[in-house]
């Protein structure tokens, strides 16, 4: 997106407020991948959409920072709950703080593990999901989720454009540029879903169950 319309966006969209803005600074501060944070933009929308959809219970693989579980808890009903999954352990001594600190704390469950393992260990089920974790497990997660949605539940994909990646032949060894293009040739076609990508950032898709 062209710098200056991004900004116009940002200038008139809600503001993300102090505490976001500072877990932001601070994961560009520290972290090595910043990049992989929501932000403001994706983190408002991911806000919008708890609100109409109403979801009672979230599942967030992919937690990194923490930003967008804090996103999606701060648009959450009375009596909602985000579990959110971070399969990097080194993550936590970072990313715990800001969730516990945060004033959607007692709306946040902080998993480390694999969220292929803890979910199905934990009989979690849910109304709306966010997958933001590991490219190559993209199908695995959305398997996975598909039963544990009611009719009418929704799940959200992030990076499914993979920075234009997925109009490329990939090459065999990149295995992350494979995987999201068999996920997204996968959702294509699966009648059991109604879908639509959005093209914002790196592209989010808006998966439906029937």
């Amino acid at each position: 997106m062209d710098e200056s319309i991004e900004r116009y966006i940002l200038d008139h969209i809600d503001d993300e407020g102090d505490y976001l803005r500072a877990l932001y600074r601070d994961t560009h501060v520290k972290l090595l991948r910043p990049r992989m944070a929501s932000g403001h933009l994706q983190g408002r929308m991911l806000k919008m959409f708890v609100r109409m959809i109403r979801p009672r219970q979230i599942i967030e693989i992919g937690t990194y920072s923490g930003y967008s579980a804090l996103c999606l808890a701060e648009g959450l009903e009375e009596g909602g709950m985000v579990h959110t999954f971070e399969i990097n352990d080194e993550q936590e001594d970072f990313t715990r703080p800001w969730l516990e600190g945060s004033p959607y704390a007692d709306r946040i469950r902080f998993h480390i593990g694999d969220a292929l393992e803890l979910v199905p260990r934990l009989d979690l089920h849910c109304d709306m999901a966010f997958m933001d974790g590991n490219k190559r497990n993209y199908i695995d997660y959305y398997e996975m989720l598909l039963p544990r949605l009611p009719s009418g539940g929704y799940i959200l994909a992030d990076n499914t454009l993979w920075d234009g990646h997925v109009l490329e032949q990939a090459q065999p060894s990149d295995r992350q540029t494979i995987c999201i293009q068999a996920f997204n040739d996968l959702i294509a076609v699966d009648n059991r879903v109604e879908k639509v990508i959005l093209p914002l950032r790196d592209g989010l898709t808006i998966i439906r169950k029937k």
